[in-house]
């Protein structure tokens, strides 16, 4: 019976004995407390440089929307027809107007031509000149003013078709056809692609010590790093927000195409005291561990390890520092991708 029961017992155990992961010791270190000079993280926004709204300048109803959003056009590229029905109805009553003005105008010239021969062989006054002197200028500026009011009219008939100002993408569509445009409504917004910028809002206590920066980095959500090739802080700040805005104009060949995404920027290189240079957590890079928009690192917590998500700045020689979610002292594995296997264990030190 003894052999039996034995037998029994290592069936009914090989099961759990099969499943269980065999135990993996990851090496670990402590996050040291590193200072290397000031570092302020913040959230931007991309924004183009160079964004349009296309308004209506007369009204009407819009017969006609050419693109969508998302569409690339060409400068000179029809964008919106509004009805110019009335427009051309004030166009020819502008040209009748001319064409009235002119006779009228002729009529007075050869009434004052007349009126001088016959002053010369004294059939009519001084007086009577003057008079057709003065209906002919009357005359002439009346043309000038007709002539005035058809180029309005015809400026007005052009704004019934609106087109690009520059090549562009459409950013959004305002209205549909059919829709009543009145004058200063708006119509199409488009952006210059190739040339955007991250705009961050800054705290205005902060704002010197920031635009001093030594380094300024940009990190787009794709995870690559950019370093602006400009920088701009207004010089005013915001009375209810109290922030500054510090434009940062990317490079053209960073073919960035998605504006209003937020992302990261980093400087570094600032002088205390303007900006507190608090010690910040420091890691090995290779314990960070980056999976899509995630970064954490595996923190020893026990006999085991936890996931946690931090923000780190830019690497350098190797290391990184924590700006947010890690403490010092804490002790990560340095090997996040072996860390995060099953029945990963804190190697002993």
């Amino acid at each position: 019976m003894k052999p039996l029961l034995a037998s029994l017992l290592v069936l009914l155990l090989a099961p759990s004995m099969a499943g269980a992961a065999p135990e993996t010791r990851v090496p670990t270190v402590a996050a040291s407390a590193a200072s290397a000079g000031a570092v302020a993280d913040f959230d931007a926004v991309l924004q183009p440089v160079r964004q349009v709204t296309i308004t209506a300048q007369v009204g009407g109803n819009v017969l006609a929307l050419r693109v969508k959003a998302g569409d690339t056009v060409k400068r000179g590229q029809a964008l919106v027809r509004i009805d110019d029905r009335d427009m051309r109805a004030g166009v020819a009553r502008s040209d009748a107007a001319v064409a009235q003005a002119e006779a009228e105008a002729r009529n007075a010239e050869v009434a004052l031509a007349r009126n001088r021969d016959l002053q010369k062989s004294g059939f009519v006054s001084q007086a009577a000149v003057d008079t057709a002197s003065t209906q002919h200028q009357a005359a002439q500026a009346g043309l000038a003013q007709a002539r005035a009011a058809r180029t309005q009219a015809t400026v007005a008939q052009g704004f019934a078709e609106l087109s690009a100002p520059f090549d562009a993408v459409v950013l959004a569509t305002h209205v549909e056809a059919g829709d009543l445009a009145l004058p200063g409504r708006a119509l199409v917004t488009l952006y210059e692609p190739g040339r955007l910028r991250a705009v961050v809002q800054v705290p205005a206590s902060r704002a010197t010590a920031v635009a001093a920066a030594r380094e300024v980095q940009v990190q787009l959500p794709d995870g690559r790093s950019l370093k602006p090739v400009a920088r701009e802080l207004l010089p005013a700040a915001d009375p209810v927000s109290q922030t500054v805005e510090w434009r940062l104009d990317l490079p053209a060949e960073a073919n960035v195409s998605r504006p209003g995404q937020t992302i990261r920027v980093i400087a570094s290189g600032m002088q205390a005291p303007a900006v507190a240079a608090t010690p910040r957590p420091n890691i090995p890079a290779e314990a960070v561990l980056r999976r899509g928009e995630l970064t954490a690192v595996y923190v020893a917590q026990g006999d085991g390890f936890v996931l946690r998500a931090v923000r780190v700045g830019p690497a350098a020689a190797g290391r990184v520092d924590v700006l947010a979610g890690l403490a010092a002292n804490e002790r990560v594995a340095i090997d996040a991708v072996r860390a995060g296997l099953q029945g990963a264990r804190p190697a002993a030190n």
